[in-house]
C-alpha cells in the first residue's frame, strides 16, 4: 500500500478510481462525474468531534456540472443525494486509507437534514466526516457523521453514516 498522506490532490483522486492509489484488492473512489470532490484537504485518524478521526474534501462549483443541466431544468440545483453520496465516499476512502482492504459500499445513513442548497452560483462546497467509530473483523465497518457546506454555510448535516468494505 502506498504511504499515507495528510491530504490528496485531484490526481491522487483519480488514481483512487482506477485501483491505482492504494493498490489491488482497496476499495475506489467513483470516477468522473460521480467522484463528487476535488481533493481532500485534510484526512487524520485524530481529531473531528468525536477524536477519532475526520476527513475534508473540496469540490470547486463549475456552473457547467453535469447535474446542473438535468436536475430541475431553468432551476439548477444540486441533487442532494450527491452530497450524502460524497461524504459516503469519504468514509470508504478513509477505512482504505487507514490499511483496510475491500470493495466499499455505502451501508445507511441515519439521517439527513438538509437547511440549503448547492445552486450554480455557489463557488465552493466543503464535506467533512467526523468517524464515530471503525470497526474491523470480518466486515471492516465506519461510522461517521458529516456535513456539507456551500460558501462557508451548513446546509446538509448527516448523522450514522455507514460504509462497509468487502473482500
Amino acid at each position: 500500500m502506498t504511504d499515507r498522506k495528510n491530504a490528496y490532490g485531484y490526481d491522487d483522486l483519480i488514481l483512487s478510481g482506477t485501483g491505482e492509489l492504494f493498490g489491488k484488492g482497496y476499495a475506489q473512489l467513483p470516477a468522473p462525474p460521480m467522484l463528487m470532490f476535488n481533493r481532500i484537504t485534510e484526512i487524520s485518524r485524530e481529531g473531528g468531534a468525536y477524536g477519532k478521526g475526520l476527513v475534508r474534501a473540496e469540490l470547486d462549483v463549475d456552473p457547467s456540472l453535469w447535474f446542473f443541466q438535468c436536475h430541475f431544468i431553468g432551476d439548477p440545483v444540486m441533487p442532494g443525494c450527491l452530497g450524502v453520496d460524497a461524504v459516503w465516499q469519504m468514509l470508504g476512502f478513509y477505512l482504505c486509507w487507514d490499511g483496510s482492504p475491500g470493495k466499499g459500499r455505502a451501508l445507511g445513513c441515519g439521517e439527513v437534514k438538509f437547511s440549503g442548497q448547492i445552486t450554480n452560483d455557489v463557488k465552493i462546497v466543503e464535506y467533512g466526516i467526523d468517524l464515530k467509530r471503525v470497526m474491523k473483523s470480518k466486515l471492516v465497518l465506519g461510522i461517521a457523521d458529516g456535513w456539507v457546506k456551500a460558501d462557508g454555510q451548513i446546509i446538509y448535516e448527516m448523522s450514522g453514516l455507514r460504509v462497509g468494505l468487502f473482500t
